[in-house]
């Protein structure tokens, strides 16, 4: 697309104006009212083969809709007629046949805006999201400062230390992670968000959030002070307020849930999964995690699905309930002859007792609703859906009712983490009978989404 518009749009501008463009720009590409919606979703079809063909354009000099794409019916109107301006309905962008190409004007451009902001509002939507475009003002910022800071490899723009105030180092240490995760640091710096507290914007954690990747990204390698942060933390999380020491784990968790109470607003439910909607915050952090309860009399299984921020995860000796000889008999039958009850020493240790099948025990009897009777049962955590960026919490606080002890134990991390073999499908099939039973690994099971890098 030229970004210089053409001596054809010219003319025509000069000779017709702009009534043309707004009336079929209003009614065919960003409708204005109901009724122009039902009129373009009537009318929005190529005169000459009568389909609802992709990329329809509609001639400027008459009244005539064609096909661009299927049978290039609009290119044999501008041949046969000489009409050779025409709108492309989907986009609302002019092409010039004379010139052979989709040609930019700017004051057709602010009138497209004007429409596309009514459309939106006419959808509900508060503010139609469009690419930055620098104003007269920062124009001349801009030349004035020719050598922009840009974020490269060797730059060190992100790193900022923050002040401690006064135990917040819990505090400090998610900040520095939440603002080195790419996907928040995009959209933070694109700025996406539109506060929820139009009456008090000091309100929002997001806007505070957004202020704070500015900071951070700004270039400044002076220390931030992130005093309005901690202020709206302990607004609205109370049970973090107060100069205690806190937990930094329960730190993220009360961050992530107000950013995305605070962020929900103008996003809505997601379609794809009714337990969380698309915030930013639930597109990056939010997996699935399924837990699968299987009757020890009929087999049969009852399966649930929840949305999880973080994997939490046991680092002391694992406790297997050996009381009852029948009861470890069963448990110990789905996973080998033994179960390892040893101290994990790494992550993917942490995730194979994680997602390892529990023997319930005769205390826990559930009633199953295939045989409709109380049953002891088995029961299994495996990950549904990974969330974008994983989570992963280790439980150093053993507590029991005659004291409290720190776990020190070592526990080494991979840089590439794979996930797959913590997977619902890869365990259930695992776990269904003796030996392969007939499973094939296929290239649905070994998924290259499955795999982390540590960052």
């Amino acid at each position: 697309m030229t970004s210089s518009g053409c001596p054809h749009l010219s003319n025509y501008k000069s000779a017709k104006g702009l009534q043309v463009f707004r009336i079929i720009h209003s009614y065919f590409v960003a409708s204005q009212t109901v009724e122009a919606r039902k009129r373009k979703s009537i009318w929005c079809i190529c005169h000459t083969c009568r389909q609802h063909g992709h990329r329809l354009h509609s001639c400027l000099h008459c009244i005539f809709f064609g096909c661009y794409v299927n049978h290039r019916h609009i290119h044999e109107h501008a041949r046969a007629k000489g009409h050779f301006l025409a709108m492309d309905l989907t986009y609302g962008v002019v092409y010039c046949f004379q010139c052979g190409d989709y040609v930019y004007d700017g004051e057709l451009e602010v009138t497209a805006r004007k429409h596309r902001i009514q459309a939106a509002k006419l959808l509900g939507v508060k503010e139609y999201y469009h690419p930055w475009e620098p104003s007269s003002y920062e124009v001349e910022l801009l030349k004035k400062n020719p050598k922009r800071k840009r974020i490269t490899e060797n730059s060190t723009i992100g790193l900022r230390g923050l002040i401690n105030l006064g135990n917040t180092c819990f505090m400090n240490c998610i900040v520095q992670a939440l603002t080195h995760t790419p996907l928040l640091r995009d959209f933070f710096l694109a700025d996406r968000h539109v506060c929820q507290f139009q009456d008090d914007p000091n309100m929002c954690l997001v806007c505070e959030m957004s202020r704070l990747f500015q900071e951070f990204y700004s270039g400044n390698k002076a220390p931030h002070i992130p005093y309005r942060l901690l202020h709206l933390v302990w607004t609205h999380a109370r049970h973090l307020a107060g100069y205690e020491q806190q937990d930094a784990h329960e730190f993220f968790i009360a961050a992530l849930d107000v950013l995305h109470r605070h962020c929900k607003g103008t996003n809505g439910m997601s379609n794809s999964n009714p337990h969380h909607c698309n915030c930013i915050i639930d597109q990056i952090f939010t997996g699935g995690l399924q837990s699968d309860v299987v009757c020890q009399a009929c087999n049969g299984v009852s399966t649930t699905i929840d949305p999880f921020w973080d994997i939490s995860l046991d680092l002391g000796p694992s406790h297997i309930n050996n009381s009852s000889s029948g009861d470890s008999s069963n448990s110990n039958s789905m996973d080998g002859d033994n179960v390892d009850d040893s101290e994990p020493t790494s992550l993917l240790d942490c995730l194979e007792r994680f997602t390892r099948p529990e023997h319930l025990g005769s205390s826990a009897k559930i009633k199953c609703s295939n045989c409709q009777s109380y049953q002891e049962s088995t029961k299994q955590l495996t990950m549904k859906k990974l969330p974008v960026v994983a989570s992963f919490h280790l439980k150093r606080f053993e507590h029991s009712s005659r004291f409290h002890k720190k776990i020190s134990t070592f526990i080494s991390f991979p840089q590439y983490l794979d996930m797959t073999p913590f997977m619902s499908n890869r365990r259930n099939n695992n776990n269904n009978g003796s030996g392969n039973n007939g499973y094939k690994e296929t290239a649905d099971t070994v998924n290259i989404d499955n795999k982390f890098v540590w960052r």
